[in-house]
């Protein structure tokens, strides 16, 4: 089955919630982990499905995602007829950029008729998660579903957070609503209702002929859940696969983050930290992979004062050198140098950042490349930081990618 389905993942959002960290890149291609971008695990969860043709829409700011790809990801061979492929904008069927997210898929609707696949999977290249779509696939196929989406259970409080689905006792699903007021709960299961995961699984004859139907409608957003699934659950059978359900090879962790906020990236990069993360980056049989350039080993080096360095219960990458500073439940990507008497605590550190001596970093993110000054303070004097950088709604304080300090 995973031969006959095509790929098709949405990755051209601005990610306006995660500024500033999306100034200068998109959404999917915002770093996580220490090592990874975001869009990596939507790709793997491609790879180790057995889905070898992926077309990945790009967008806003696309220049370093399309790197990513290129870099990362050039592992499928086209003469076989697998490819994970970036495509751009083309204004193949008017002169706007993508109006939604059904209209991405509308403007490259011949790729996916020429392609000949019978089912089309699309995804979103910004969330973090596993699961195996091999799954979705078998159940679409048994249930001789029109359409299926994926979804998960969600406590009833916090269900108004997302695009809730109606089920029957089969799941087929009757009903739709984007971020409720009062969500509809599971039958059977009052304390809790389905969410969609924003991952969906057409029967490619249905999906083109409902995205040329919604072209025509001048009201809509030509947005999937806003307009095309609240239509198609009237006239099609469209059918729920519940997250982490017995079939799914990596899913009975049942963890998926959208990470659109700064709050909620930061949370979801510190859940890799905990003493048994939800998501485990080190499951043998389902490796997330990436890009890496050849950095050396990350290294502690005692400072001249004699002060060893030293981390504790963090991610360090490669090329990382502590030289007699400290790092505590901190994310470290390669090239960070922490320089004697630094003290770096609950931070996420982007590539090739230096913290200078005596410094203190605590509850932060550090974009690329930036130069913290010996002694300078990041964390500690909330008004002070306002003035200077972005703070999160619970008060992470984000310096940006290039920042010059006074």
């Amino acid at each position: 089955m995973p031969a006959s389905t095509l790929s098709v993942i949405l990755a051209g959002g601005h990610g306006s919630r995660l500024k500033p960290l999306t100034l200068d890149r998109a959404k999917p291609a915002v770093p996580f982990g220490g090592k990874y971008r975001i869009i990596d695990f939507t790709l793997a969860n491609c790879l180790h499905s057995g889905l070898r043709r992926v077309l990945v829409l790009t967008q806003y700011k696309s220049h370093s995602l399309q790197k990513h790809l290129r870099d990362g990801w050039s592992l499928l061979n086209p003469e076989l007829g697998e490819y994970i492929t970036a495509v751009p904008p083309q204004m193949r069927t008017g002169d706007s950029w993508y109006q939604g997210t059904a209209d991405a898929v509308y403007q490259n609707l011949y790729m996916i008729k020429r392609s000949g696949a019978e089912r089309v999977l699309i995804l979103s290249g910004d969330h973090i998660y596993r699961m195996d779509y091999a799954s979705l696939l078998q159940q679409h196929k048994e249930q001789q579903a029109d359409m299926s989406i994926a979804c998960m259970e969600v406590p009833l409080a916090q269900a108004s957070q997302f695009g809730i689905l109606g089920v029957d006792e089969k799941d087929r699903i009757n009903a739709f609503a984007e971020k409720p007021e009062q969500p509809q709960p599971i039958p059977g299961h009052g304390s809790h209702a389905l969410a969609s995961m924003g991952i969906y699984l057409f029967k490619t004859d249905l999906l083109i002929d409902i995205l040329e139907q919604d072209r025509q409608n001048p009201d809509s957003s030509h947005d999937f859940g806003m307009d095309l699934i609240p239509q198609l659950i009237q006239s099609a059978k469209v059918m729920a696969y519940r997250f982490g359900g017995p079939k799914g090879r990596v899913s009975p962790d049942r963890y998926w983050r959208d990470v659109g906020t700064l709050d909620s990236y930061y949370e979801a990069n510190m859940d890799l930290l905990n003493p048994v993360p939800a998501l485990d980056l080190y499951q043998p049989d389902w490796p997330i992979r990436t890009y890496q350039a050849q950095y050396p080993p990350a290294r502690t080096v005692p400072g001249s004062l004699g002060d060893e360095g030293m981390f504790l219960n963090s991610i360090i990458a490669g090329g990382v050198l502590i030289i007699g500073g400290s790092v505590e439940h901190s994310i470290l990507f390669p090239r960070v140098k922490i320089n004697e008497g630094a003290y770096v605590h609950n931070a996420i550190l982007f590539n090739g950042v230096e913290v200078g001596e005596g410094a203190r970093l605590n509850r932060c993110i550090v974009d690329k490349g930036v130069k913290i000054p010996a002694g300078e303070q990041i964390g500690f004097d909330r008004q002070r930081d306002a003035e200077r950088f972005t703070l999160s709604e619970k008060g992470v304080v984000v310096v940006p990618k290039g920042y010059v300090f006074d």
